[in-house]
């Protein structure tokens, strides 16, 4: 099923559905691979725990904010596609960042990690068939289906790398003090 069969669009995550493509749900999951989206490891790895200012998310941390939202994401894909109509709560993405060790860890592992999820977020987008990816639940203040939780997913990632391309990559240049 493709992005155009989301309806309605839900507003606040709809700035992630915008930046993958009208396409498959399971061709845009491998389109948009981990290993696609962050190809540039090496200025990544470079970055290590570099945030771009105080207070900010290093790369690490942001890498494993976007594991996670992946994880609370497929969750209510789940939920919402077996016709659970419970509401599900928001989450506080500040709290979980600052309760992690991504910064003890290495970009290359939390690289493995964030594939194996994927990997698993494919399997239970594949074990539903078009009525299913079509239902929706309530989760923050929003409407969505477990389609459109599908391309929030896939768009996601994308939009912390476009962050880091602009706000992180420019530390790799910036003369040394």
């Amino acid at each position: 099923m493709k992005k155009s069969a989301i309806s309605p669009m839900p507003q606040f995550f709809d700035r992630y559905i915008n930046l993958v493509e009208d396409i498959d749900i399971i061709e845009a999951f491998n389109k948009y691979s981990p290993g696609n989206v962050y190809a540039d490891l090496a200025k990544l790895t470079a970055l290590k725990e570099l945030a771009y200012a105080e207070g900010k998310w290093s790369v690490k941390d942001i890498l494993q904010h976007v594991i996670d939202n992946e994880r609370i994401m497929s969750y209510r894909a789940m939920r919402f596609s077996r016709n659970d109509k419970t509401t599900l709560p928001g989450y506080d993405e500040e709290l979980l960042a600052a309760n992690t060790i991504a910064n003890q860890r290495s970009i290359d592992d939390l690289m493995q990690e964030f594939n194996e999820v994927r990997q698993s977020t494919i399997s239970l987008f594949k074990s539903m068939n078009d009525e299913m990816i079509l239902r929706s639940g309530f989760a923050y203040k929003s409407d969505i289906s477990a389609l459109a939780l599908g391309f929030v997913i896939i768009g996601h990632p994308i939009h912390h790398m476009r962050v880091i391309e602009e706000r992180y990559f420019p530390l790799l240049q910036a003369p040394a003090s």
